[in-house]
């Protein structure tokens, strides 16, 4: 506690959305909070998109993009929107190297997840090519898996499901285009079917945008043997948000 006093003396903590300062570390403050599109209230119980106005005690909500498109997963959630202060987060975390933010997502993840840990699943992460990983160096989704594992006191697999192939950049794809190139791209790690198969996984991502992501590992897990799959990610791409 002594050090922590003495470490916010010399380095104060920043918000981190603006670097602001703040009263606590992994947090952000009042401004960047009110302009960071978080899905409270009635969701899509598939992709986890808001849905304003719908009645929030129905028993299932689907929006329309979920009722155009088949999900090989059983329900999921969104922490926020990709927009705003919620944009600049994932952005930050993908390609600033900034691991400071899904520390802090951990909570927000278990929150936004609660619906879907009835199960005690197995939190796994949607995987990166080696290729990827080494320009990279980490994987974004790994860091928030563990976030939420170490919040939610469940266990998860970091290694669960492998990129089989090397796949080009989703950016520029259109909804079609985005589910072909990961086509048979995601199978379960030979070295962990055994730890898959039987049990309840839930999925983890920084962004959903058409879902071609997700349900390219989705259905790996599937045919691993592993169910049911439920879906979580940071950010959601929606439509006028």
């Amino acid at each position: 506690m002594i050090l922590q006093t003495v470490l916010h003396a010399v380095f104060p903590p920043e918000c981190l959305g603006c670097g602001a300062r703040v009263e606590s570390d992994f947090s952000i403050c009042s401004t960047c909070w009110s302009d960071t599109p978080f899905v409270f209230g009635s969701c899509c119980d598939l992709c986890g998109v808001a849905l304003p106005g719908q009645d929030a005690s129905a028993e299932r909500l689907i929006c329309d993009e979920c009722h155009a498109i088949a999900r090989p997963w059983a329900q999921g959630r969104a922490v926020m929107h990709y927009a705003g202060t919620g944009r600049k987060l994932v952005l930050g975390l993908k390609h600033a190297d900034r691991a400071e933010i899904a520390r802090a997502a951990g909570p927000w993840l278990a929150r936004a997840g609660a619906a879907l840990m009835q199960d005690d699943p197995l939190i796994v992460p949607v995987p990166l090519h080696w290729r990827r990983l080494a320009a990279r160096r980490f994987n974004q989704a790994a860091l928030l898996a563990k976030a939420l594992a170490e919040t939610s006191g469940r266990d998860w697999l970091p290694d669960a499901l492998i990129r089989a192939r090397h796949t080009a950049s989703q950016d520029g794809r259109d909804r079609e285009g985005r589910f072909r190139n990961l086509d048979a791209a995601i199978r379960v790690n030979p070295r962990r079917a055994a730890q898959v198969a039987g049990r309840a996984v839930l999925l983890v991502d920084d962004v959903m945008t058409s879902g071609a992501t997700l349900s390219a590992a989705a259905q790996a897990l599937l045919a691993g043997g592993a169910g049911p799959v439920r879906v979580i990610a940071l950010a959601r791409v929606a439509r006028d948000v």
